[in-house]
């Protein structure tokens, strides 16, 4: 297991941020780690945004000292992504699901044993997770992309052709509180979540992956007034506080999975904030 703390950071200080101390707060460069669990624990909604790849060896989800607790979901929700194209398993408590490529898994509060496996460790799967505090205990539930609640949005010509994947939301997953899905640009399409939004109910974390070799995705962050990015490179994932927008542009199409969590499950609930209007 390898862990790091994040604590939240006021939007006003946020204004006198060089680049180095923005990435350092807000930027998860360091993900998916061959045969080791990686674990970022933010103080935004309190929530965990991590990874798991094994290869060699079968990886168990432990608990870490933040969260003062028995095991790891003793008062927490999970959801699991397989960003890699190899098939994993995750056993909960002994019983196995497999998730293949883009395939997802939600796991309730209370499940004392979560263990990461891959089928062929030459084509190892490689797992994107996210954590929220959960009030509640519900049912494991595996959600393939013919399950998902699929929306096509943008154009071409604005550069933002792009299909949002709802594979971890309140229409077909019950949850306390974690949302989570995957968006994919079309090929010449670069932006995502454009018009820019806020949504001061809930924090959101970016995670890029399929970014082509020799390409970088720009995450913009912050005030609607007061923007500040981030390069990106393939498979890093950025916090972004409920204050912040979260938007981006990349030298190339890719793919990004967004996690959500805080005081509501309305995917609605947000501001939205023009291009225009953006400084």
């Amino acid at each position: 297991m390898n862990f790091k703390e994040l604590f939240a950071t006021d939007p006003q200080d946020f204004e006198g941020y060089n680049t180095q101390k923005i990435r350092d707060k807000f930027l998860l460069e360091t993900i998916l780690e061959d045969d080791e669990i990686y674990i970022v624990y933010s103080h935004n909604d309190r929530f965990i945004v991590g990874g798991a790849v094994p290869i060699s060896k079968e990886l168990k989800l432990e608990t870490v000292d933040a969260l003062k607790a028995e095991f790891f979901l003793a008062r927490r929700e999970l959801g699991v992504i397989n960003v890699g194209k190899g098939t994993g398993v995750v056993s909960v408590d002994g019983t196995e699901y497999e998730l293949k490529f883009k395939e997802a898994l939600y796991i309730g509060s209370g499940n004392k044993e979560v263990i990461f496996k891959s089928s062929d460790k030459k084509t190892p799967a490689r797992f994107y997770l996210n954590s929220a505090p959960a009030h509640a205990s519900y049912p494991v539930k595996k959600i393939t992309l013919d399950d998902a609640e699929c929306i096509d949005l943008g154009s071409l010509e604005e550069s933002n052709a792009r299909r949002i994947n709802k594979l971890i939301v309140n229409s077909n997953v019950q949850t306390c509180q974690l949302q989570m899905g995957m968006t994919e640009l079309k090929p010449g399409s670069v932006w995502n979540t454009m018009p820019a939004h806020t949504h001061s109910r809930r924090m959101e974390a970016y995670f890029y992956f399929e970014v082509p070799e020799k390409q970088a995705v720009c995450h913009y962050m912050g005030k609607p007034d007061e923007t500040r990015h981030i390069w990106m490179k393939n498979e890093q994932a950025v916090i972004s506080p409920a204050w912040s927008i979260h938007s981006a542009s990349g030298t190339s199409n890719y793919i990004f999975v967004w996690g959500m969590a805080g005081e509501n499950l309305d995917y609605g609930d947000m501001d939205v904030h023009l291009p225009t209007d953006l400084k």
